[in-house]
């Protein structure tokens, strides 16, 4: 195809396309680009025909790509994401007025601790915006990014897509969080005895607390793991076990006086919460202004 032949290329049948590379569900991209079912389908076969290939085959409910497919997306990619950057950067961004759709990857902490103050900033200043939250953790942003799912991440990270981008936000703090109404802090026996909840993603009965106890020959006793944070409050209450979690989901969960939080009785190697987004979005005028909004609101230290 020449530069000619692109004259009749439909621009559209291109996002239709990658939409459905990623979602692989003709519903869920109909779903995705505001279209009906009958428009994917139509779209697909004016595809079908553009790259003379079935592009995607339907597997039961998904639809897997062919090998052509497959290439097709590796080369197109990057140059949507390069002409959406371009045209983006041709529009100034007004926040009072946009509609846009902001896709945000958070680990639990950071959506319980600290996209409340975000939200709040966003709420006010750009009232027609929609925010979409994705659940995500060290394991899962390197995908969620890769793929486009979302633009912008905070969590702990660590490897990340090449074309990634990384702003440190601010180090991770540690509280103990307890029910029960005895006074004093614990010392580090009573810290080791104690039963201890812990907030797990994937299921693990042991983390970075761990790894500091072990460096001074201590360990702990894990009794229950659960997915979110939300729940500790009322889990802890009037009871003997503790949560060690980060210093701003310590503070939202202490402030109704149920629980109180204190310092841990030894030294913990702090983590550091950091936000990351594509390549792709870095000079957009939208998602730069968000990564401002971002880093005003979650880097506070509580």
């Amino acid at each position: 195809m020449n530069r000619n032949d692109l004259r009749r290329l439909d621009m559209n049948l291109l996002v239709v396309f990658e939409a459905l590379m990623i979602e692989r569900n003709l519903t869920r991209v109909g779903e995705k680009l505001f279209i009906t079912q009958s428009t994917v389908s139509a779209a697909l076969a004016r595809l079908r025909d553009l790259f003379d290939d079935p592009l995607l085959i339907r597997n039961g409910r998904q639809m897997e790509p062919t090998l052509r497919a497959t290439h097709i997306f590796a080369e197109l990619r990057p140059a949507m994401d390069v002409i959406s950057a371009a045209v983006s950067r041709a529009k100034a961004f007004e926040p009072a007025s946009s509609t846009s759709v902001f896709r945000l990857g958070l680990s639990d902490d950071a959506e319980f601790g600290l996209f409340p103050a975000l939200l709040n900033t966003l709420q006010q200043e750009a009232p027609n915006t929609v925010v979409v939250v994705r659940r995500a953790n060290y394991l899962l942003m390197p995908a969620l990014l890769a793929s486009g799912e979302v633009s912008v991440g905070v969590s702990y990270t660590t490897d990340l897509p090449a074309n990634a981008k990384r702003k440190k936000l601010r180090d991770i703090g540690v509280k103990v969080l307890r029910g029960d109404q005895r006074p004093g802090s614990l010392s580090l026996d009573e810290y080791c005895a104690r039963p201890h909840v812990m907030v797990s993603f994937s299921g693990d009965l042991s983390g970075n607390i761990d790894i500091d106890l072990a460096r001074i020959g201590r360990c702990r006793k894990v009794v229950l793991a659960v997915p979110q944070f939300g729940s500790l409050r009322a889990l802890l209450r009037n009871t003997e076990m503790i949560a060690t979690v980060p210093d701003y989901a310590a503070c939202i969960l202490a402030d109704d006086g149920c629980l109180r939080a204190e310092e841990a009785p030894f030294s913990i190697a702090p983590a550091e919460l950091s936000m990351v987004w594509g390549g792709a979005y870095d000079s957009d005028p939208a998602e730069s202004w968000l990564r401002e909004r971002i880093q005003q609101c979650m880097a506070i230290v509580c």
